[in-house]
């Protein structure tokens, strides 16, 4: 306690997003096509991502969030490759408002958990023949509102739910 004005004064506890662990759920790498698809090609390849955040409570203030990317490369009608990743973590969300605890969840926690998955994918499909696939920052803020706004963004889950 501080005192302002003669008074007692609570202090407020800083928020904090502890990271209890962190781990792969699900990872699938395919290359149907080899060794025809890992034959150089004058084209860029077209890929396409998508990327899903799911989270649920699993105590009072801890949640597991899963970070979800698929994608695929495809070149000249031919797949390339394509992948599944499923990350997650449990987190461990204190001292922050109620009304504050769900963007928390789904914006600060996958922002954590993807600089691990983005390596992951580099080394998947750098181990599956191919130059690794170094996936751009991922903005989980605009994912987020679109996720409130109903706007489906390669189908999202639900929004999270305490209770």
């Amino acid at each position: 306690m501080s005192t302002t004005n003669g008074g007692p004064q609570p202090q407020m506890a800083m928020p904090q997003i502890g990271v209890l662990a962190q781990y792969v759920k699900d990872l699938s790498f395919e290359n149907p096509h080899a060794p025809r698809s890992m034959a150089p090609s004058a084209t860029q390849p077209a890929i396409n991502i998508q990327v899903n955040v799911e989270a649920a409570p699993i105590a009072e203030s801890d949640f597991e969030v899963t970070l979800k990317i698929e994608g695929k490369a495809e070149s000249q009608g031919m797949l390339l490759f394509n992948f599944e990743l499923v990350y997650g973590g449990i987190f461990r969300v204190q001292n922050v408002p109620a009304d504050s605890v769900q963007p928390v969840v789904m914006i600060e926690c996958p922002r954590l958990l993807f600089p691990f998955a983005r390596e992951i994918i580099a080394s998947a499909t750098r181990n599956g023949g191919f130059a690794p696939l170094l996936l751009n920052p991922i903005d989980f803020v605009a994912l987020y509102r679109q996720r409130l706004a109903g706007v489906p963004a390669s189908s999202p889950p639900e929004p999270l739910s305490q209770g």
